[in-house]
Parts: structure tokens; sequence; C-alpha cells
């Protein structure tokens, strides 16, 4: 007697059987009911999506709004990601993509699809993000610091220049481009602010990741300015990049932002000059004596590498106040002043395992 399988499942849905035939008992009596195998379920769904095919659901992003996906090109075999967003909201949540337009350092929408209720941006694929490489190396030497980070810099300046406050800046949101990990991109646009009026960047929400928040969000329910907060978030960065660890991070929420508000860090003597130089200028408690993102760029630390040449230039310099900085620090931190021991056990180094982070955003 022959045992056929059922009809394949149809739909987007697809599943390999084994053969069965082969796996009946051999002593089987006439009367004897057949005895299949107890198979696991080797169903793999995939959503075709004009010429591309989604898979592997990656998780969820704004909140559960957007949930993202590996996705993969029929025709040319390329893989990218894709973004499934409500369709009445995907033209607001992806307009910092369209107002930033093309610069190597931060990821482009590739195409969108409409649907009936959802639309489909796709993106291009990455190789990991800049948190976990710096988790798994634990910190970076300077000089690998500074090509990446001056690729971070660039790509936050170039959406200063087009009125893009990123808000919730942090290593998460940079990507690597390629195999090798040395090209960065930014990613995830969908929580930036599009500035009506490029030359007023005052800002009101109270937006980011705790670890990286500006003191002026803390302090006050006025408004603030929102470059000036993302130039704060670039110190975070940087400390982290170069020491291996937050400048600032306690348990309790309440004694993090109480450090953050006096500006308490210390940086290690192993740390050269010219970087501590460029982190007390980020990490200024009054945003008006922050360096501006292009300013950044000009910085001696980013400079002093003969034969790396930056994407674009400003004409603005830097150079009084990089000068002058050395000597100054903020009236809450003083270098040169050794760590407690309560200070020391208060610093988060960056994760070993993946965690999830409930203040990954703070509102």
């Amino acid at each position: 007697m022959d045992y056929e399988p059922p009809p394949p499942i149809g739909g987007l849905t697809s599943c390999v059987k084994k053969p069965w035939a082969s796996q009946l008992s051999p002593d089987l009596q006439p009367n004897t009911p057949p005895c299949f195998p107890v198979e696991e379920d080797c169903t793999t769904k995939v959503l075709s999506i004009g010429r591309f095919l989604l898979y592997d659901q990656l998780g969820l992003e704004s909140n559960g709004l957007i949930a993202t996906y590996k996705a993969l090109h029929c025709d040319t075999q390329q893989e990218c990601i894709c973004k499934v967003i409500p369709i009445d909201k995907y033209r607001s949540i992806l307009s910092a993509y369209w107002r930033v337009g093309h610069h190597d350092c931060v990821t482009q929408v590739m195409e969108v699809i409409l649907g009936d209720s959802q639309a489909y941006a796709f993106f291009p694929r990455h190789y990991g993000d800049l948190h976990s490489y710096v988790r798994n190396k634990r910190k970076l030497k300077e000089s690998e610091a500074i090509v990446l980070f001056t690729q971070i810099v660039e790509a936050v300046a170039h959406c200063h220049d087009n009125g893009i406050v990123l808000r919730d800046l942090k290593l998460r949101k940079f990507v690597f481009k390629d195999e090798s990990q040395t090209t960065l991109m930014l990613e995830g646009l969908e929580d930036a602010y599009v500035l009506e009026d490029e030359d007023d960047d005052s800002l009101a929400d109270k937006h980011g990741c705790p670890a990286y928040v500006s003191p002026e969000i803390l302090n006050t329910n006025q408004s603030y300015s929102g470059r000036a907060a993302d130039v704060w978030s670039l110190g975070v960065m940087l400390y982290t990049l170069i020491v291996g660890r937050y400048p600032f991070h306690d348990v309790e929420p309440s004694a993090l932002f109480s450090k953050i508000r006096r500006g308490q860090y210390t940086i290690p003597d192993s740390v050269s000059s010219r970087a501590k130089c460029l982190i007390r200028n980020l990490l200024r408690l009054d945003p008006s004596e922050r360096l501006s993102a292009e300013q950044v760029l000009q910085h001696p630390w980013l400079c002093q590498f003969s034969g790396f040449t930056l994407i674009s230039s400003s004409s603005s310099s830097v150079s009084s106040s990089s000068s002058s900085s050395s000597s100054l620090t903020s009236s809450s931190h003083k270098q040169g002043a050794k760590p407690s021991a309560d200070s020391k056990s208060c610093d988060q180094v960056v994760p070993s395992v993946v965690v999830q982070e409930p203040e990954d955003f703070f509102s």
C-alpha cells in the first residue's frame, strides 16, 4: 500500500518533507496502521514583494511600529534589509532619509514598494554594529578610533547641514558597510527630527538613550539646541570607543542623571592629550561652548594622521578653541584627579553579552 504525503502548503509558505515510505516499519502486518515518525516543523515562511523575497524577521523598531526583515533581490541575489511600515505613516517616518540626500556615511533607501496596508522600504545590508564591535574588542586603539570616529562625525555633520537632528545618537546607530569592518554608515533615521527651519534647531521633546543624553535635556522643560545635544552624544561615543566604557553610568537612573548634570566623569591617563582635549570640548555642560560637528572635523586629533582624506571640508576653524581648550575644564570635572573607588564601580564597561536595554530610549 502506498501512502502519499499531504499536498504542499500553498501561498507564501514552503516546506521540505522527508520521504515517508522509506521510514515505515518493515514488519507491517496487513491490518496494522502505518506509524509515521514525528517530524519537526520545517516550515520556512517567505514573503514575495515585487522582485524581493522577505524572510527571517530581525526585530521591531520605533516602539513596535516598524518590523525589520532580511531580504533578497530575486534578480541580482543582493542581500538587503526591509523595513515594513504602516502605509499611513511611511512618508513621515522616511522623511529624514529623503531630506538628507546622498552621503557615503549615511544609509540610503534603495526602493519603496507600496502595498494595501504596508509600505516596504529596502536598505543595504550591513555587517554588524559599532556597539557590538567595541564590546568584542573592549576598546579601540586611537589610530583605529580616529578613522571610525571621522566617519561618524562626517555623517552627523551632513545631517546637521541638511536640517536633520538625530536625537537618539549612539554607537548602535552606526553599522559596517563591509565585511572587513572598516567603513561605517549611519542607519535608523526613523527617529530623527526634520527641522522646519534649518536655522532653528530648538527642540522641546526629551528623546534619546539615557547613557548619551545631554544635561540640558535633563535640566530644563524649555527648548534646547538639537545639534548641540547630538554633539554631546558624540562625546559619549568617542569616550566609549577609546576607553571601553561609558563616561556616565549608574544602575539607578536618578544617580546616572545626577552625574550627567554635574558632568562627572574621568579620563584615564592612557588617553592622549589631543583625544582628551576633544572629549572635553564635546562634553561641555554649556551647550554654547561645544564644538559643532563641522568644527570637530578640524580638530587636531582627527587631522594628525597624514594621508587621511576627509569626505567633506568646512570653512569654519577651531584653531582658537582647540588651542585653548586643553587648559579649560568644566567646573565639575577636573582632569588629573584620581577616580574614587565608587566612581570606578559605577562606570559601565561595554556589555560582553547582548542584553535588552530598558534605557534604550529616554522620554
